[in-house]
């Protein structure tokens, strides 16, 4: 169909000109047109995290700028909200309204789930809760900052591998038990009568089933952690209801987000001693802050302990069994200059060790795909060879 419209767009039926634009148009819409559609769709949806993270920073500057001009939170979100900006979008339109029924904040944002992360938002219920919102701002644009290691995370081609590379690969153990092993044994078979395929050949052949089993449920993995990281926030919520517990196991057992669940703990908790709120109910709130259920009731465990008379800096070795909280509460205590101040470089440095472990990990599974692949290819084109080779000497034999 392709051959018939060039034709008939070149041929003398119509000026050159005409023509010339008519075929121009057509490979505008039929080529140009789905190549730059597929990739604005790639690059919309690998961007995702910055963009929900840039509508969070958004929501923050209007926030403080509101609170550093003495108004209430409420008042500095609606006064933003009512110059009817397009950048705000749809869902600080909605939040608008519910903060004119007369709800509070936090409360209201409970009611937007879209607008802000569950982390964020727990956040500014704590800052609430100690009657300034100031002090978890410089904790909340922390928590932002881990969008940018997703995102690059992302970009060491680990996207492009499940989109592209797998599924190419996933072809070709398709089409050997069917095409390949029936045509290959015919041919050998009528070179090499009474003798068998080689070793290799029968032992990668024979399992092309297994191997293609094994890649397509690769190609599965590859997409679902695909699915999550578009679906972002809402992904924990969408697995919860289908294996509660799941999504906050997960997170504790992944190294990087492992580290921020102890940056965002400890931040939060700093921000409340200095707010003098009561210790059992400074590490409850701080547990809420990070919105994972295993947090929570390591907490709970902590918060006993207190009421059971042991210091804070023994109590929460319950939470954290590397002991590492503990020696830097007892290293705070020793400083007058607040917990927040004296912990401050200890977050940084927990920040920049999870970025860390997070593209090490990117990197780590990117490498073992392509030689995870590029082993299967390499069986495949030696056991073909090795018959190829088998049957070349058999000629120079006779």
């Amino acid at each position: 169909m392709n051959e018939s419209l060039t034709q008939f767009f070149l041929s003398d039926a119509l000026p050159p000109v005409l023509s010339a634009a008519l075929f121009f148009a057509s490979f505008v819409i039929l080529v140009l047109a789905p190549v730059c559609a597929a990739l604005y769709l790639v690059y919309f949806l690998l961007t995702l995290p910055l963009r929900r993270n840039e509508r969070a920073r958004l929501f923050l500057d209007l926030l403080e700028l509101g609170l550093n001009q003495g108004r209430t939170p409420e008042a500095a979100i609606l006064g933003a909200a009512s110059t009817c900006d397009p950048a705000l979008g749809a869902r600080v339109r909605l939040l608008r309204a519910y903060l004119e029924q007369g709800f509070r904040l936090s409360t209201a944002l409970q009611r937007v789930p879209r607008l802000l992360p569950p982390q964020l938002c727990a956040m500014l219920q704590t800052g609430e809760r100690i009657g300034d919102l100031t002090k978890v701002l410089p904790a909340c644009r922390r928590f932002l900052g881990d969008g940018v290691s997703r995102v690059r995370g992302a970009l060491n081609y680990v996207l492009v591998i499940a989109f592209a590379i797998t599924p190419f690969f996933l072809l070709l153990p398709a089409f050997l038990p069917g095409i390949i092993l029936p045509k290959l044994k015919e041919v050998f078979a009528g070179l090499a009568e009474g003798e068998q395929l080689p070793a290799f050949t029968r032992l990668v052949l024979g399992n092309s089933g297994w191997v293609t089993a094994f890649q397509a449920g690769l190609v599965c993995l590859l997409w679902l952690a695909a699915l999550l990281y578009v679906a972002g926030p809402r992904a924990g919520g969408w697995v919860g209801r289908l294996a509660p517990g799941l999504p906050d196991w997960v997170v504790c057992r992944l190294p990087w987000r492992r580290k921020r669940l102890q940056r965002d703990f400890s931040a939060m908790l700093a921000v409340l001693l200095d707010a003098e709120v009561p210790e059992p109910e400074a590490v409850a709130l701080a547990a809420d802050a990070t919105a994972n259920g295993i947090m929570k009731r390591r907490a709970a465990e902590v918060c006993r302990l207190l009421k059971e008379g042991t210091r804070l800096p023994e109590a929460v070795r319950a939470l954290d069994n590397t002991g590492e909280l503990h020696w830097r509460l007892c290293n705070a205590l020793q400083h007058r200059g607040g917990f927040l101040r004296a912990l401050a470089g200890w977050h940084d440095a927990l920040g920049a060790r999870a970025f860390q472990l997070e593209q090490s990990a990117a990197q780590v599974a990117t490498t073992l795909l392509v030689l995870l692949n590029g082993a299967i290819v390499a069986s495949i084109v030696i056991a073909i060879f090795l018959v190829i080779i088998h049957l070349i000497n058999n000629a120079n034999l006779w």
